[in-house]
């Protein structure tokens, strides 16, 4: 059955679910470079845990304004900016998506080239929307007739937490999140990101294993890893620039010996979890 989009039918659609601070920001620039893959000028859509807000860290819809607001605002003939600035564009359907769920197929179909062969959402924060979410994602992108496949990107848990409270503090320096690690380990949308176990068994529960591609970050800049990528997704391989960083966290913020202990106990069992999921494919630079 054609959906409402007909032009999107048998394209494949990857959607990088997660996780956050595990280099999906040079990920989406990877996926950008390859003339086959179409991604979405918005990095983070944040289209189905803006539906499924549980353990949200911000109110998506209203960032989706506001990003519209300022590209409205901008110097410059407003009319010019819009049809040659792709952002103006993708931030004006990322507002209709606030009404109407088909303007995000709608989104991809309008950014679709005669190349395109994979359309690509990378939003971290898909990773908590829960087997609701997915379910919703799934039913939504079933009626374009389109291969789902569904990327989740793991980090030594530690150094990943780690790397999320410093970049929060940097974002945001009045919260004070990495010097207030201690709060941070009982805030439920934070620690819900640490959670891998969680993650990993709703996906298991909501996707086929073929639908799945479970990589580390530790590896993701390797030929062996990007292969891999680029075969689940049918596309050709071309080589990624591992000396390259993209949104990389500058706050050097020293990890105590304290608080690497607490968060060790923390998230042991997240340790425990992965190693009996994943076996020998966790990266040996994983801590615990």
């Amino acid at each position: 059955m054609v959906g409402t989009f007909s032009e999107l039918q048998g394209k494949t659609f990857l959607i990088c679910v997660g996780g956050m601070r595990c280099a999906t920001s040079w990920l989406f620039h990877y996926l950008h470079s390859l003339p086959e893959v179409s991604v979405s000028p918005i990095k983070e859509l944040h289209f189905f845990n803006a539906k499924f807000p549980n353990n949200s860290l911000s109110d998506m819809n209203v960032l989706a304004l506001k990003r519209l607001e300022v590209h409205a605002s901008r110097v410059g003939n407003p009319v010019d900016n819009l049809l040659y600035e792709p952002s103006f564009q993708a931030s004006i359907d990322r507002v209709q998506m606030i009404y109407d769920d088909d303007a995000y197929l709608g989104h991809f179909a309008r950014i679709m080239t005669p190349e395109t062969k994979v359309l690509c959402d990378v939003t971290p924060a898909y990773a908590v929307i829960g087997q609701e979410g997915f379910a919703f994602m799934k039913r939504l992108l079933a009626k374009e007739g389109v291969d789902l496949k569904i990327l989740y990107i793991m980090r030594d848990p530690i150094d990943r937490l780690w790397s999320q409270l410093r970049h929060m503090q940097q974002t945001n320096p009045a919260a004070d999140v990495a010097t207030r690690w201690l709060e941070a380990l009982q805030s439920e949308p934070i620690m819900a990101r640490a959670d891998y176990q969680a993650t990993v068994n709703d996906l298991d529960a909501s996707f086929a294993a073929d639908e799945l591609l479970y990589l580390f970050y530790e590896e993701l800049f390797t030929e062996p890893a990007l292969g891999k990528l680029c075969s689940f997704i049918k596309a050709d391989y071309r080589p990624g620039n591992s000396e390259e960083r993209r949104n990389q966290t500058e706050l050097d913020w020293e990890m105590t010996e304290e608080a690497r202990s607490a968060i060790l106990n923390k998230l042991s069992p997240q340790y425990a979890f992965c190693r009996g999921r994943f076996g020998d494919l966790i990266p040996a630079q994983w801590a615990a």
